[in-house]
């Protein structure tokens, strides 16, 4: 007889989510890239074969739907950076058991209602604190360590492609690992302070200098004469030039001309124009606040470098000045001069000079249409009540 399928939920917490908008605006938090992969991946490839769905907000619903049995799921913290030895522990929970580190909810083997009523027979803890996702900075400052983690699982007994003798290797060559149908030419690739994660059909362009930790997923491009720190990602289809340091591209955004970006997180379908530059230092070296919608104020970070965060469909014209530590909410676009306020609501536009102006949602559709088409991808009736849901909700986080 054929044993049933284990049904995993990647829940968000409800509380945390808020503190990880503007990205969790149009995504469950399990979707968040750090390191190479999404921590919803992550997940996958640790617990196995199951049937996984999520548990988010009304709004997402219908684009990431919610499974549940009525009798026992696998509820897993979809913020929660999960390792080999947590989901060892995640799968030997009995039912009614939690995994619990200190106050916080890792996993629940159990019934929804049970789940819903934090009603748990028995409480176990991890062997090891887990890394948990609980500011926008953390992507980046997680970024490092889970990268190496991704690279040695996903290359594990895999051997790289061959690596072109027109690059330029500092370090151990064997941390760097490229996919099938890469391109990468007349680079300097260094891996001493981590390793190097080539996906496939990536275009590492010449002249490129890049210092791991640092991953392309598939079909992203580093173009001609890029610098890029570690550590630093880029999603799917993402293209960088200029500077870039400890940075997250989460997927099909640009920052692909001159100018510098580092400690900062892009979301999906930004682009960030030439010769636009976004501090991540102050001039009197403080410790820098950050914009929190939980809390709708400026908070302290205990951070001295911290850079951009930009919610997705957000753009930045060319030659762009951006304030350290600023937020950008969904289909912001910044134009002309001057540096905008360090947070911008969600559909604005304008620019520090002549001030802000609503967006219509139609013309966001409009423009969200043509970007999204360029990478032959539709936007859908789905994605369409997505973003009338957030434009409806933006005033409440201001």
């Amino acid at each position: 007889m054929k044993k049933t399928a284990r049904n995993v939920i990647l829940f968000d917490d409800n509380e945390l989510r808020k503190h990880l908008m503007p990205f969790t605006y149009t995504r469950p938090a399990a979707l968040l890239r750090i390191g190479i992969t999404t921590i919803a991946d992550k997940w996958q490839a640790m617990l196995g074969e199951a049937n996984y769905s999520y548990l988010t907000v009304r709004y997402l619903k219908k684009k990431y739907p919610l499974r549940v049995r009525r009798t026992t799921n696998l509820l897993v913290a979809g913020h929660v950076i999960p390792t080999p030895a947590l989901a060892k522990q995640v799968l030997a929970l009995e039912a009614g058991e939690a995994l619990m580190s200190g106050e916080e909810l890792i996993a629940f083997n159990g019934s929804a209602q049970d789940f819903d009523a934090r009603h748990y027979t028995r409480v176990v803890y991890p062997r090891k604190k887990p890394l948990i996702v609980r500011h926008l900075y953390d992507i980046f400052e997680f970024n490092a360590e889970v990268l190496k983690q991704d690279f040695d699982r996903l290359t594990a007994g895999r051997e790289s492609q061959p690596l072109s003798a027109s690059n330029t290797v500092i370090g151990d060559p064997s941390r760097i690992f490229i996919e099938e149908g890469a391109y990468v030419e007349g680079a300097m690739l260094n891996t001493q302070e981590g390793p190097i994660y080539i996906g496939k059909d990536v275009e590492v362009m010449e002249g490129a200098c890049i210092r791991g930790g640092f991953s392309a997923c598939h079909d992203a491009k580093v173009r001609i004469g890029a610098k890029v720190y570690g550590a630093t990602t880029l999603g799917p289809y993402c293209k960088i030039g200029g500077e870039v340091e400890n940075s997250v591209f989460i997927g099909y955004s640009n920052k692909a001309h001159e100018g510098f970006l580092g400690d900062a997180v892009i979301g999906e379908w930004c682009n960030i124009g030439g010769g636009t530059t976004a501090s991540n230092l102050k001039n009197d070296y403080g410790e820098i606040k950050l914009w929190n919608y939980a809390s709708k104020r400026f908070e302290r970070t205990g951070l001295q470098f911290c850079g951009l965060f930009m919610g997705d469909h957000s753009k930045i014209g060319v030659n762009g000045m951006i304030n350290t530590a600023t937020v950008l909410g969904v289909g912001v676009n910044i134009h002309g001069t001057g540096f905008p306020r360090n947070f911008v609501a969600s559909f604005q536009e304008g620019s520090a000079s002549a001030g802000f102006k609503n967006v219509p949602i139609e013309t966001f559709y409009t423009i969200a249409e043509r970007v999204m088409a360029r990478r032959g991808v539709t936007l859908t009736e789905i994605d369409r009540d997505i973003y009338k849901a957030i434009y409806s909700i933006r005033d409440k986080y201001k």
